[in-house]
């Protein structure tokens, strides 16, 4: 049996979040939330005498997107007409790039399961203007909302260097980090903003040749692209090895079946009969401007998690979960910045501060369902409870729930721990009469230990910690615990 190996190709389609649309003025609005037909104009509409006029911040989003995918890029730009005949294309064309792109030979390296990195080559990123929305009734008709008709949108296609439906999931979401990194799009897939569509084929192994491809189109996260790819190379294997064909087409995904299914025949670029946009002159790019643009991306996740291991020694996985979102980053490194200070008595480590992030303030964020950027705990707030903890002003325990009201509130930790009363018993003598009388009033327990049942130790230091109300400082107490249960041995 001829075994086959999967050549997968992605197209990444992603809106611009601009004020107003690609070619004219009117307002970009939410597609699901908005009142359809309320942000359209003549132009959106198709109507006769309209001519485009380029967003110029769209252009700027664009040209970060391309530059932060390693692109190479055209200072010759021309915009295209791509022709056909749809309900929610109104002037029977797309205004689009195709023979001289924004950028070109671009790459992203993507992490696989395995823990090793794949390089997946970018073919193009290119502009455009979104299509209107249609929606099907079930009594057969269908209505159309131009309010996202000219939408600023952005497409990305990769070289067919996929090999999985994995490598499929891992790449569109590092695109879609970075496109969120760079402010250009929200990656919400649900409402539409950001779309995948694989092209699949497969082909003998050792084979150069390219097999007929499918596209799938309509998939609205990222599970179902994994999945929908591994069920269309599933069905092209076995059409294949049943001697059939696999046919050029459109497929979408039927999630209660949980399989593809034929849409409709998959048209080639000379269908679309490209032709350049006569209302609109060559875009040319200036190379300071291009620079300037360069100079104003962020630290990417990558260099962002290279950083964190080099310069912080923080673990790979805990750099990852802190880079994952820039806000996230952001709020991390300006901790860090804050521990640094000379205001701050004790100089908090940046592990300190990733670790109370990760474990504690992520699992409030997580049981309040908020974002970083909606906490009341600032950074500067969060290292001044770490201080107080690492000058033992409080112990561990009573500073999660100091962090906890913090939460709450946004009051600060001192006025927490001052107000409460919570400050943490350092006193050798009075720590050391209450072991005493601890020991005293427990007679049994006491001879227990003494006759070798050493786990006991935990009794004491517990009732120590109750006695004090969990103020007590536990490094003191197990010193003053060891030295009051030595002497016992020795009387």
């Amino acid at each position: 049996m001829i075994e086959y190996e999967p050549v997968i190709g992605l197209e990444m389609h992603a809106e611009l979040m601009t004020e107003s649309k690609m070619f004219s003025k009117a307002k970009v609005v939410d597609s699901v939330e908005a009142v359809p037909n309320t942000a359209v104009s003549p132009l959106c509409l198709g109507m006769p005498g309209t001519l485009p006029v380029i967003n110029q911040k769209a252009v700027e989003y664009a040209l970060r997107v391309a530059l932060a995918l390693n692109c190479e890029i055209n200072h010759h730009n021309i915009f295209a007409r791509k022709n056909y005949f749809y309900p929610d294309l109104p002037k029977g064309y797309q205004i689009s790039q195709y023979e001289q792109p924004l950028g070109v030979n671009g790459w992203l390296d993507i992490e696989l399961e395995t823990g090793t990195t794949k390089r997946i080559g970018i073919r193009r990123v290119h502009m455009e203007e979104d299509t209107g929305k249609l929606t099907h009734q079930d009594d057969g008709t269908s209505l159309v909302d131009y309010n996202r008709a000219g939408v600023p949108l952005l497409e990305i296609v990769t070289e067919p260097e996929i090999r999985s439906g994995e490598e499929a999931r891992a790449y569109a979401m590092k695109v879609r980090q970075i496109l969120r990194y760079l402010g250009v799009n929200s990656g919400d897939m649900e409402k539409g903003v950001l779309r995948v569509e694989p092209n699949i084929s497969i082909r003998p192994v050792g084979s150069s040749e390219f097999g007929t491809r499918t596209e799938l189109k309509n998939l609205n996260s990222f599970r179902v692209l994994a999945d929908g790819t591994a069920y269309e190379i599933e069905r092209q294997t076995a059409v294949l090895q049943s001697g059939g064909q696999v046919i050029q087409e459109t497929r979408g995904w039927h999630e209660g079946r949980r399989e593809t299914f034929s849409q409709r025949t998959k048209e080639e670029a000379e269908d679309y009969r490209y032709f350049p946009e006569p209302d609109l002159p060559p875009l040319h790019l200036d190379a300071a401007w291009i620079e300037e643009v360069r100079a104003s991306l962020p630290e990417l996740p990558d260099a962002k998690i290279a950083r964190y291991i080099a310069e912080y020694e923080l673990s790979e996985y805990d750099s990852r979960v802190l880079a994952e979102e820039r806000a996230v980053g952001e709020w991390f490194d300006t901790a860090v910045s804050s521990g640094k200070s000379a205001a701050n008595k004790v100089a908090t480590t940046p592990k300190a501060i990733a670790n109370w992030m990760l474990n504690e303030l992520f699992r409030l964020m997580n049981e309040a369902k908020v974002n970083i950027d909606a906490i009341p705990v600032t950074p500067a707030a969060l290292v001044e409870l770490i201080g107080l903890v690492e000058k033992q002003t409080i112990n561990n325990n009573t500073a999660k729930d100091v962090l906890a009201e913090m939460f709450a509130s946004g009051t600060a930790p001192t006025q927490i721990v001052e107000a409460k009363g919570l400050a943490q018993i350092s006193d050798d003598a009075a720590l050391a009469a209450i072991i005493e009388q601890i020991l005293n009033d427990n007679p049994e327990q006491l001879t227990r230990y003494l006759g070798g049942q050493e786990k006991l130790r935990g009794f004491f230091v517990g009732q120590v910690m109750k006695a004090t109300s969990g103020k007590a400082n536990p490094k003191l107490v197990n010193q003053l615990l060891s030295r009051a249960l030595n002497e016992r041995k020795t009387t």
